[in-house]
């Protein structure tokens, strides 16, 4: 089950793609949170939305908000993912324990063994405000984060 909005969003403890520890819980009273889950690194519908993000960037980091992408790869892929595409957000891995992120937000395919794409906007309080879920194949709308952070 997706984690509901109106509920609180589970805390977590993620490496991202230099190594640091990130909370989501060091962001509270602080700055709203766009969390992004995504399949995978280097694959084309993952690659095209994530760009977009880059492009977009200051709509979607700035001083009432930032920007998390989670997948299911390791810290050295996203390392190089993030290099490659000139991805200056954090990309947090939920390698190991495989998916344990994922699996709180409700967002982790037992099946394919990574996170469908799963979008949730969460309050300086860590209340998730807004969310989406779409499959594997099916690209998200960025404008839809940014009527959600304007809701705020």
């Amino acid at each position: 089950m997706t984690i509901e909005v109106g509920s609180q969003a589970p805390d977590f403890q993620l490496k991202d793609n230099h190594g640091r520890t990130v909370r989501l819980s060091e962001f509270r009273g602080e700055k709203n949170v766009v969390l992004v889950f995504y399949p995978f690194a280097f694959t084309g519908v993952c690659t095209g939305e994530l760009c977009a993000l880059r492009d977009e960037l200051p709509r979607f980091e700035n001083e009432g908000t930032q920007l998390l992408a989670v997948s299911n790869d390791s810290i050295h892929t996203l390392r190089v993912f993030a290099e490659q595409e000139g991805l200056e957000y954090p990309l947090l891995s939920d390698f190991w324990p495989h998916g344990e992120t994922s699996r709180a937000y409700g967002v982790f395919d037992e099946d394919k063994g990574c996170a469908v794409r799963g979008t949730f906007v969460i309050d300086k309080e860590g209340t998730v405000r807004w969310s989406v879920v779409n499959g594997l194949p099916d690209a998200r709308d960025l404008n839809d984060y940014v009527k959600a952070l304007e809701a705020l």
